[in-house]
């Protein structure tokens, strides 16, 4: 069996697979905008994040997500991965 390096724990782990999610909104000060967010859930819950969003970015996101079966998120450089391909398709 090969050697892990040690410590191997939860912030080893940079790519996670997205469980659910939650949209939220968040209201401004009186005559601005208010502010979306997204929680992400990984990994059935064994990490989670949240993402503030303008009001464009939260519709292209949701379609996003409401369309694509799978979708990963990269923790360290907090990117969002829709889909897989098999190579060669």
């Amino acid at each position: 069996m090969p050697e892990v390096a040690q410590p191997f724990n939860d912030d080893s782990i940079k790519v996670r697979q997205l469980s659910h999610y939650q949209f939220s909104w968040v209201a401004g000060e009186p005559a601005q905008k208010g502010t979306f967010t997204l929680q992400l859930v990984l990994d059935q819950g064994a990490w989670e994040e949240v993402l503030t969003l303008d009001a464009d970015d939260a519709d292209v996101l949701q379609d996003l997500l409401v369309n694509t079966k799978t979708v990963h998120y990269d923790v360290s450089r907090r990117t969002l991965m829709f889909g897989v391909t098999p190579t060669g398709s």
